[in-house]
């Protein structure tokens, strides 16, 4: 059976099992006087018929999911002949393909090896066989469960407790899981990290001027050894950041006190969506319009006033990325200056106060925790984004202030040396991973400053 297929006819059975395990809980409770006399409703009483039926087969099959390609793999191989046995890592790699790919009939198996065709057939049977074992096993225990569950339903029966101990578990896992998944992500990338760093000293990395990670296939050829300075990344990656916030900061927040201060019911309904589908324009159409329109704009520009500017620079990348984080700002800001309390408003108002002194002094100050929030996520958003610095501010790693040149960002060369087939022992592609954990470092300095500001200014309105 299909694991959609099996997981459907689980659910079934969790169905049936709750309205069996229910319906025997309202039969008991009829001779003790009705369900008063049950510890708990008869509501838990199926829940817990249901979890013992879904809860074990459930984590069975996924453990099924996981390990079944593993071991029919290790099946397969150990009944190969003796000469067609892989002596490598990547041998077994593609002596794998090579047989899934005549299972599949990719390869035809007319001109494939004899043994390899009897392999294929052996890998289809092996995973017939794993999926009709793991069928029978986890209905069984979905049966017993169920059975299980329904034997043992009793007036006295703490129902309640076991099935809210079983949710309380679950929601335990599942916020272990961002915990997890974000301790996975960072090991993994310092362990290639210090890869890289055992290839490349950290003192060049952190504090070269020059960035040309390109690696020679041979040791005669010019830049076989790469430079790996990643000031330049450091510096573009400000810039083009600090000229969006430039712009998205105070738009975002100017409009914002507008549609929550000053606006009509009428025209903020009509200007908060309008301003809001800024968010959902993907980053590829932004990129568009830097380069065709805005990169375009700023040269003639710039000759107009005797200015030499490039046709991709870190100006024509800011200003576009600005105004693509201003929905970010100005939606987090517009919710958390409306949930300050109206009584600072009145009692601003009430003690003679006029209505920009009241958002100067009392609104602004109150919401500046929720503010911070999110200028932080905007700025999150803005050292991030990849899509508009490729195609409006270029590749080229140029240690510079002036805005009107170009330059790249940490994470255009992550994508960069990370596309198309590449040796992961090469410092060129490790470097990608350090520079992942430069980014990881400056995220991790910047949501410690925004706790440090919250943490200041709750104290003061709390």
């Amino acid at each position: 059976m299909q694991t959609a297929n099996l997981f459907i006819v689980l659910l079934v059975l969790s169905a049936v099992a709750y309205y069996m395990a229910r319906g025997r809980s309202v039969a008991l409770a009829q001779p003790l006087g009705g369900i008063r006399h049950l510890h708990s409703l008869p509501f838990f009483y199926g829940m817990r018929a249901a979890i013992w039926c879904a809860l074990p087969s459930i984590f069975l099959l996924a453990l099924w999911l996981i390990f079944d390609e593993h071991i029919i793999s290790i099946l397969l191989m150990e009944r190969l002949p003796e000469g067609h046995q892989p002596t490598s890592a990547a041998e077994h790699n593609l002596l794998l393909n090579s047989i899934e790919n005549i299972a599949s009939g990719a390869l035809s198996a007319e001109t494939a090896d004899p043994a390899l065709v009897s392999a294929a057939d052996t890998l289809q049977g092996l995973r017939a066989t794993g999926r009709n074992l793991v069928t029978a096993v986890v209905l069984s225990l979905a049966v017993i469960g169920m059975g299980w569950g329904w034997v043992k339903v009793s007036p006295k029966l703490r129902a309640r407790q076991q099935v809210e101990r079983v949710f309380r578990g679950i929601l335990l896992a599942c916020a272990c899981v961002a915990i997890f998944t974000t301790v996975g992500i960072l090991l993994s990338v310092l362990f290639e990290s210090l890869r890289f760093f055992q290839a490349v000293p950290a003192t060049e990395f952190l504090f070269g001027t020059e960035w040309s990670p390109q690696m020679a296939i041979r040791s005669d050829q010019v830049g076989s050894s790469g430079s790996f300075g990643a000031i330049p990344l450091f510096v573009g990656t400000l810039l083009i950041s600090f000229i969006a916030m430039l712009v998205a900061v105070p738009a975002g927040l100017m409009s914002a006190i507008y549609l929550a201060e000053y606006a009509s019911p009428r025209v903020r309904s009509l200007a908060k969506p309008a301003l809001e589908i800024l968010a959902g324009i993907p980053t590829v159409v932004y990129g568009f319009f830097a380069a065709l329109t805005v990169a375009p704009f700023l040269r003639k520009a710039g000759e107009g006033v005797g200015l030499e500017v490039s046709s991709e620079s870190a100006l024509a990348a800011g200003l576009v990325m600005g105004v693509m984080i201003i929905p970010f700002i100005s939606s987090l800001a517009d919710d958390v200056i409306t949930a300050v309390p109206q009584s600072l408003r009145d009692g601003s108002l009430g003690l003679g106060a006029t209505r920009s002194e009241t958002i100067k002094k009392v609104i602004f100050p109150a919401a500046l925790p929720g503010i911070v929030g999110g200028v932080l996520l905007a700025v999150s958003r803005a050292i991030g984004e990849t899509m508009i610095v490729v195609m409006a501010a270029g590749l080229a790693a140029k240690l510079t202030a002036n805005p009107l040149e170009t330059v790249t960002t940490v994470t255009v060369q992550i994508v960069t040396l990370l596309v198309g087939d590449q040796e992961f022992d090469s410092p060129k592609t490790l470097a990608a991973f350090a520079l992942g954990l430069m980014l990881f470092v400056v995220t991790l300095a910047l949501n410690f400053i925004a706790l440090r500001v919250v943490k200041k200014y709750r104290e003061q309105y709390e």
